[in-house]
């Protein structure tokens, strides 16, 4: 599987998977696609897009990660699955 790279790096561990996103053996993602049918799990994902591009450059470098990361999501890739 191709690899998302942001500048000079790889999508970081932070963004991919997040510690304070998992309780358990479950990360909070997993959970909320769980809930949605297929048109809302899209409809989730590019809310996620829109609101990480709508603030990109006022909170760091991560913004743009999170943007490739639910994109890549969207495009039936997971990043977190290496």
């Amino acid at each position: 599987m191709n690899q998302l790279v942001i500048g000079n790096g790889k999508m970081t561990d932070e963004v991919i998977s997040p510690s304070h996103y998992t309780q358990g053996a479950v990360e909070c993602i997993d959970a909320i696609r769980a809930q949605l049918t297929e048109e809302e799990w899209r409809g989730f994902l590019r809310g996620q897009i829109a609101k990480y591009t709508w603030r990109l450059g006022l909170k760091g470098e991560r913004d743009a990660e999170k943007i490739l990361f639910y994109a890549s999501m969207l495009a039936g890739i997971d990043p977190r699955e290496k």
